[in-house]
C-alpha cells in the first residue's frame, strides 16, 4: 500500500478536484523536497562498496554503501564463542546447585556448601548475560556497516569513494524525499481573500508539456512581501510516479469553488 501521506493527500487532491473549477489567476511555482537527510554512518571505516550514485532513486530501507567488515566480524565470532562458553559454565554450575540442594535434603552436604554454590550459579548467570550484551554491541555494529536509505528519495549527493575511510557521522549521502513534494509558489495582496487552505491546485512544468498534477494548498497567509507585495502559498503534490522532481519550476493555477 502507499504510505499514509500519500494516501490522504490523493483523497484531498480528489475532494478539491471535485469541488473546483479553474481560475483564471495564475502563478509560478517551486518545486521543493518535503525533506533532506544528511545520511551518516554510525561507525567509521574504510569503504567496502558504494551501491548507487548520485542522481539515483532508492526505496527506504535500500543499501548505499557497506564498509570493510573483517574486524567486526572477528569481534562477532569472539562474542559468540564468549556467550559459549558462558552458558557452558552457567549451566554447569546450576546443576551443581540443584545437586547440593538435594544433598542438603539427604544430610550428606552442609548448607553452607550448598549457599557457595548457589552464590557461583549466580555468578555464572550474571556472567552470561554479560556475554550476551557484548554480542548483541557485536552483531549491531556489524549491522552499522551497511548503511540505509532512511526513506524513498533521489541520491542528491554521492560524497564517498570505494576504498576511503570514513569517521562515524561523516555525511556520506544527501538524499532528497520524491514523493509528496511541495510546490511554493507567491500569490498577489489582492488574491488573499481567493486562497485558502483545502483548495485544489494544478501544476504544469516543461519536462511534460501538456501534463498537469493536482495537488492541495497546505499553508497560505502569513507575512506580505512589501517589495512584491505577494503572500507565500505551498502545495502538496503526490508525485507517486516520481516524475517531477525538486527545483522544477512550474506554472501553477489555483483552482476555486464552483
Amino acid at each position: 500500500g502507499l504510505p499514509g501521506d500519500v494516501r490522504e493527500l490523493a483523497a484531498a487532491v480528489q475532494k478539491a478536484g471535485q469541488e473546483s473549477a479553474a481560475l483564471s489567476s495564475r502563478y509560478t511555482g517551486e518545486f521543493v523536497s518535503v525533506q533532506r537527510s544528511e545520511v551518516t554512518p554510525r561507525i567509521g571505516g574504510r569503504v567496502k562498496a558504494v551501491a548507487v550514485d548520485e542522481g539515483a532513486v532508492v526505496e527506504a530501507g535500500s543499501p548505499l554503501l557497506e564498509l570493510e567488515t573483517d574486524y567486526l566480524d572477528l569481534d562477532v565470532r569472539q562474542a559468540r564463542a564468549e556467550v559459549a562458553r558462558a552458558e557452558a559454565a552457567f549451566n554447569e554450575a546450576e546443576r551443581d546447585a540443584k545437586r547440593k540442594t538435594e544433598l542438603v535434603a539427604k544430610g550428606s552436604v552442609s548448607e553452607a556448601a550448598s549457599l557457595r554454590s548457589t552464590s557461583a550459579s549466580e555468578q555464572t548467570k550474571a556472567a552470561l548475560e554479560g556475554a550476551r550484551a557484548r554480542l548483541a554491541v557485536a552483531e549491531t555494529r556489524r549491522a552499522d556497516a551497511l548503511l540505509k536509505a532512511p526513506f524513498r528519495g533521489v541520491v542528491e549527493q554521492r560524497r564517498v569513494n570505494v576504498g576511503e575511510r570514513v569517521a562515524e557521522q561523516t555525511p556520506a549521502f544527501l538524499i532528497v524525499q520524491l514523493a509528496p513534494l511541495k510546490l511554493r509558489f507567491r500569490v498577489r495582496e489582492t488574491d488573499l481573500t481567493l486562497i485558502r487552505k483545502g483548495q485544489g491546485v494544478e501544476a504544469e512544468v516543461d519536462a511534460y508539456p501538456g501534463v498537469t498534477f493536482p495537488g492541495v494548498i497546505s499553508v497560505t497567509g502569513g507575512a506580505i512581501d512589501p517589495a512584491t507585495r505577494t503572500f507565500l502559498a505551498e502545495a502538496r503534490i503526490e508525485n507517486r510516479d516520481l516524475r517531477l522532481r525538486p527545483g522544477f519550476f512550474a506554472r501553477v493555477r489555483v483552482l476555486t469553488a464552483k
